[in-house]
């Protein structure tokens, strides 16, 4: 046995005869010697692939020999009156076939044997071959009822037969119709202008051509519930024998392809079949699945880089220069050992660039978490991606894999042959397919929308409040929040990615970040599970279960090749996409450290174990957190509620402060709308709701079609308006604002025209989101920055400064704070007394005041 992880997989085939008269064990004789004619001689190909011309001229050739060793098989069948005794035959299992260069195989042969087409796929070639020897006498009979007599084709082993499936699947390809267009899933992965061309009383399949004739894409996808809808039993062979039947498949479609076009692919067109009737969970994979086509669901955590696969290798005698080319059988490559040239014994030597090397990928594919059973850590399962499968998915995606289920031994030492008892499992996969549907579509997946929904989008953005409609469409079972929904509404839409004169991408952050903060209770956690469901490359993590490397990348090594890899974190996961952390208080100085570079640069530098590299982490942070006290403290700023620093709030392009507010209106509809959730069916608002589907498609349009930029207008008056917001923040004391301030309302202000699908940029709905002191309706820095306006802290200032002078002649003198505070305001002093109390703490806090329970006295002067 082999224990390498790719191996040359093959089939034989049996040739059985169907003829009334055959004398007792005429078959099994019949059998033998037409398995040992079934494959002619034919020189090996160093070629990658076979256009598909030359694979239907291979089985021409392949059945016009067949017929003319018919008659002289029978004949020897005739001749022969008694067969041995316990006449032996080689014969894979049912489930591991064998392979054509095994010369165990080739009973009493000395031919050379034709290749079949399955070599020229890596994806169902790469099984090592198992053997076993049973009694020739003991064999049933497999030839099915009801065949026409004489010689058949069959697959070894197996009572299929290899014209019926064939005919049962050229059938098939020309007679299926989809009942309509919502039955057929493979019609969301075709672009919009080839999809309206469709025409349902058309074979589907048909059009399926006619679309690689027009794209020359060899891809062929098939949908395998349309196969059990129209043939059940071709649907059970192709799920358990996809090894045996696929390569018959691809000489079916090509040979159709060839008849109804002329013209000549790049490469042979290969069926890639999907959706499978029973989507297997990773816990449910047992044995019996070993060699069958399967179909489970997960999200990708990690691929490796391309791994450059030998197939053929090509050895050139050092004496002569024979050349010899030898195919992988079982992950293996045996050097010829006598040159047929000069005779020269182990003169060979491997010619790497004359040989044969096809793309391979090792993709890890991690359990999803609704599929987790409660208490039980996610499972993990190893996909082989082959040729042009490879580079399709990326880690986070969230895929359903359609594939191959293997089980390779693994040696006890590298250098013995001796292997393990417990086979390590892979997927050899045939089909990637997005899933979770019910989540936004990626960044560029605005193409696949017909044009009817985009005419519908495009109507829907000419209302008037539209972004209302939008806004309520946000986690429509959340009561109120109105101004935080149109936040995350911004944040789902996003900024425009810049580019400069030349057309290259300028790196500024066009993400938005949001960061909730406030009394416990008030939906902050509800809001970031709406957006990790809703957001396809979504990641959820809570501050005091993550860590540094979580959030970033570790370094592990593999298992396979025992050699350092990284381990992606969250936020690498989440590129493209949004990372929602709850508890972000709760996260310790070390793990918060590594959001800055995220947060603004939207890249993640590693330097560990040797490994020096930097990461994309294009993602929008969706954090919330509580405050210190448990609860919010109106007479703290934001940055000692939450004891967050200063550098990482200013990356956070909005700052909601969400209290429970103790207001009798606010909290009766509160009630009457949680009340409303349990007992009422529906709503008499909900037709007023946009459906999840149509808000799906209407971010993804906006985000893939939509770049709006600042014209002349817009950028002189957010100029103007941030130059003032710098002047009202001159004065000692007060927090100026930043240019990190003055970018935000620019993707704020894009993020607007997104939504309205305009191109033009109006800076005041961006300012409308920003900092307003509510006193004066202006914008103020301040209320981000330190948590409150510079009117108020004018306010304190004078207060303060009016307290010194009240006291100044009382020195040491105890004063009640209560007879004091109506002193100040028989001066005209207005005030409130949240201020005079923060301005009672200033000057206890600088030691000009000592206060003793309520009363306070003068020790010093300023």
């Amino acid at each position: 046995m082999s224990g390498n992880s790719s191996h040359s997989h093959s089939s034989r085939h049996r040739l059985s005869s169907a003829t009334s008269g055959s004398p007792p064990n005429s078959r099994q004789i019949l059998s033998q010697a037409s398995s040992n004619s079934t494959r002619t001689s034919q020189s090996r190909s160093r070629n990658s692939y076979r256009q598909s011309s030359s694979l239907q001229e291979q089985e021409m050739v392949e059945d016009g020999n067949i017929q003319n060793r018919e008659q002289e098989a029978i004949q020897h069948v005739q001749n022969e009156r008694h067969s041995p005794a316990r006449s032996q035959l080689t014969e894979s299992s049912v489930l591991h076939y064998g392979s054509d260069l095994d010369t165990s195989s080739q009973v009493g042969s000395t031919m050379s044997w034709q290749r079949t087409v399955r070599h020229m796929r890596p994806d169902i070639n790469c099984a090592p071959s198992q053997h076993r020897t049973i009694c020739i006498d003991n064999m049933e009979d497999d030839l099915s009822n009801g065949l026409e007599p004489g010689p058949k084709l069959y697959i070894w082993g197996t009572r299929i037969c290899v014209f019926d499936i064939r005919r049962a699947f050229r059938t098939f390809v020309n007679e299926f119709r989809p009942t309509s267009v919502s039955d057929d899933e493979n019609m969301l992965t075709l672009p919009s202008n080839v999809r309206m061309e469709i025409d349902l009383e058309r074979p589907y399949y048909l059009e399926r051509l006619y679309e690689i004739d027009q794209s020359e894409n060899i891809a062929f996808n098939l949908n395998l519930q349309h196969v059990r809808l129209f043939d059940e039993a071709l649907y059970r062979k192709i799920v358990c024998y996809p090894s045996d039947i696929i390569p018959y498949l691809d000489l079916t479609i090509n040979e159709i392809f060839s008849e109804k076009y002329q013209k000549v692919l790049y490469a042979p067109i290969e069926v890639r079949p999907f959706n499978a009737q029973k989507t297997r969970n990773m816990r449910a994979l047992n044995p019996q699945d070993i060699d069958q086509l399967i179909t489970i669901s997960g999200m990708v955590v990690r691929t490796s880089p391309l791994i450059p696969e030998m197939r053929q290798a090509y050895f050139q005698c050092s004496v002569c220069n024979f050349p010899a080319d030898v195919e992988v059988d079982r992950g293996r490559i045996e050097e010829p050992a006598i040159c047929h040239n000069c005779q020269s014994k182990y003169s060979f030597q491997l010619v790497h660039n004359r040989s044969l090397f096809m793309d391979k990928q090792i993709i890890k594919l991690q359990e999803s978490p609704d599929d987790m059973p409660a208490g039980q850590t996610p499972h993990t399962v190893t996909l082989l991606a082959h040729g042009d499968m490879v580079e399709r998915v990326q880690p986070g995606d969230r895929v359903a894999v359609t594939g191959i289920y293997r089980a390779i031994p693994a040696r006890v030492n590298p250098r013995m042959r001796n292997v393990n008892s417990v086979y390590r499992t892979s997927i050899d996969v045939l089909h990637f397919r997005k899933t979770d549907q019910s989540r936004l579509h990626q960044i560029d997946d605005g193409t696949h929308l017909t044009h009817e929904r985009v005419s519908m989008i495009v109507n829907l953005a000419k209302r008037a409040d539209i972004v209302n409609r939008l806004t309520n469409a946000v986690a429509p079972s959340i009561y109120g929040h109105e101004d935080i929904k149109r936040g995350i509404l911004c944040l789902l839409f996003g900024g425009t990615s810049k580019e400069d004169r030349t057309g290259n991408k300028i790196k500024l952050r066009s993400e938005i970040n949001i960061l909730l903060c406030g009394d416990p209770g008030t939906s902050k956690s509800q809001l970031l599970q709406y957006v990790y469901r809703l957001v396809p490359r979504a990641q959820y993590t809570s501050g005091k279960g993550s860590s540094a490397v979580g959030l970033t990348a570790s370094v592990t090594r593999d298992p396979d090749t025992r050699h350092l890899v990284l381990q992606t974190g969250a936020l690498v996961l989440a590129d493209n996409g949004v990372c929602c952390i709850d508890e972000f208080d709760k996260m310790n100085d070390s793990t918060r450290s590594v959001l800055h570079e995220v947060m603004e640069q939207q890249t993640l530098s590693i330097a560990k174990a040797g490994i020096i590299c930097q990461l994309n982490a294009r993602t929008s942070i969706l954090a919330a957190a509580n405050p210190v006290d448990s609860q919010w403290n109106r007479n703290k700023t934001i940055v000692d509620n939450i004891q967050l620093p200063h550098t990482l709030l200013s990356r956070f392009d909005l700052i909601f402060l969400l209290v429970d507010s103790q207001n009798e209106l606010y909290d009766r509809r509160l009630a009457n709308h949680l009340v409303s959730l349990y007992y009422k069916e529906t709503n008499d608002d909900d037709s007023e709701l946009l459906d999840l589907a149509l808000l799906r498609d209407y971010i993804g349009y906006a985000r893939s079609c939509v770049n709006p930029l600042l014209d002349e207008t817009s950028s002189q008056r957010l100029i103007d308006k941030y130059l003032q917001m710098r002047k009202t923040g001159s004065g000692f004391g007060q927090v100026s604002a930043y240019p990190r301030q003055l970018e935000s309302l620019i993707r704020l202000a894009e993020a607007h025209a997104k939504i309205r699908l305009s191109n033009t940029v109006l800076y005041r709905e961006a300012l409308k989101q920003s900092a307003v002191d509510p006193s004066t309706g202006r914008v103020d820095i301040n209320i981000l920055a330190a948590g409150i306006s510079t009117t108020s802290r004018e306010v304190i200032d004078q207060l303060a400064e009016a307290v010194r002078s009240e006291l100044s002649h009382r020195h040491g003198i105890l004063v009640s704070l209560k007879k004091l505070m109506q002193q100040l305001r028989q001066n005209d002093l207005s005030f409130t007394k949240e201020l005079f109390d923060e301005a009672i703490n200033n000057l206890v806090k600088d030691e000009i005041l000592v206060r003793t329970g309520d009363k306070i006295r003068y020790v010093a002067a300023a």
